[in-house]
């Protein structure tokens, strides 16, 4: 990891939580990229060494201005908002601060107050744009289309990661609770392995100790079914292993009950897997139903479980979508796109130029 210089650093995005997380993956996929046009670091207590960094403590010394004068503070995270706060006014940082908002929901008060305060704000799709009591630019996430993407030998690949090498493997990816859906995930996965012998799941992800209950029973049905041969469960993998488990994939399930924004389902489409998702967070932004995926009512268990026995009962049409899924994310939703549009909110702050309420 390079030293960083702050004097020089036009941007910071802070990223102030030590567990990874889906704010932690955008700073850990962007920040690389962006600093190949604009001076910017990330601020945090522990990053891959290719993201140039800082670690939190280094703020408080920093030099109040920027190269440009001033510097964009881009907060994700309420914590993240009231630190931007407390360097500009207690502090005296000239900062722009910017905030993204993910969030399916109406705000809290407190992270009302936040906002109003913010410069300028970012919504990550239309829905969460709807949320918010002032003009936001929508920009939606983007992919690595480079690092997500098909693999010609999909069973090599399975043999490798000591996943099943033949037949049907359907997967469901994140944090392990009540809110990702994952007892609708294995509900629906015991059905449709007893609908097709050739049909295995793979649930992949961490459990916090407050869901360990959750998970524990999970596996106790999958048991109770006979399947714990076909029905497999995994712990979160370093984030570098994270692609070629979505690339061994035939078909990817999401369904989340609630979602702020949800890049599981692009990342799977990325690989050429289609994805079966509910409608909550940007899923229905994201996937078109018949081409890339389908896309269900929230909590609908049997539509949940009739599409993935569906999709995987016609190959052909399987092998279709998954061609259109990686056509439709290259096409629409790369990393790189993202990281521009972005970039020019950074420069319309720093030359406090107010940025166009526009889709992006």
């Amino acid at each position: 990891m390079s030293q960083i210089n702050l004097s020089q650093i036009d941007v910071i995005a802070p990223n102030f939580k030590k567990r990874y997380s889906g704010v932690t993956s955008t700073v850990i996929r962007l920040v690389p990229i962006q600093a190949r046009d604009i001076a910017i670091c990330a601020a945090a207590p522990d990053l891959p060494p290719d993201v140039p960094q800082v670690t939190p403590d280094a703020l408080w010394t920093m030099s109040r201005r920027g190269p440009s004068g001033h510097r964009v503070w881009h907060a994700r995270r309420n914590n993240e908002m009231v630190a931007g706060l407390a360097l500009k006014y207690l502090l005296g940082k000239k900062l722009k601060l910017l905030f993204t908002s993910a969030a399916q929901r109406r705000h809290t008060g407190f992270t009302r107050w936040l906002i109003r305060r913010m410069d300028a704000v970012i919504a990550t799709s239309a829905k969460s744009a709807g949320y918010l009591e002032r003009d936001a630019t929508v920009i939606r996430h983007g992919i690595d289309c480079d690092l997500f993407c098909p693999v010609t030998d999909r069973a090599a690949l399975r043999a490798d990661l000591n996943l099943p090498s033949d037949g049907f493997l359907v997967g469901c990816f994140g944090r392990i609770r009540h809110q990702k859906g994952n007892d609708l995930f294995v509900a629906a996965m015991i059905s449709a392995c007893r609908a097709n012998p050739k049909v295995h799941g793979l649930m992949m992800g961490r459990a916090t100790a407050d869901n360990a209950a959750f998970l524990d029973d999970l596996k106790a049905q999958v048991a109770n079914a006979g399947l714990a041969d076909r029905i497999l469960f995994r712990d979160e993998v370093p984030v570098a292993d994270v692609p070629r488990h979505f690339q061994a994939l035939d078909l990817y399930v999401a369904p989340q009950r609630w979602e702020g924004f949800g890049l599981t389902p692009l990342e799977a489409m990325a690989c050429g897997v289609p994805a079966v998702a509910t409608r909550v967070g940007a899923f229905e932004e994201l996937v078109i139903p018949g081409e890339t995926g389908t896309l269900c009512e929230i909590e609908d268990l049997d539509q949940i479980t009739a599409d993935i026995i569906s999709c995987l009962s016609d190959p052909a049409q399987l092998k279709k979508m998954s061609h259109s899924a990686r056509s439709h994310v290259s096409g629409n939703f790369r990393l790189e796109g993202e990281a521009a549009a972005i970039i020019e909110i950074y420069r319309a702050l720093l030359s406090q130029t107010p940025p166009a309420n526009t889709l992006k």
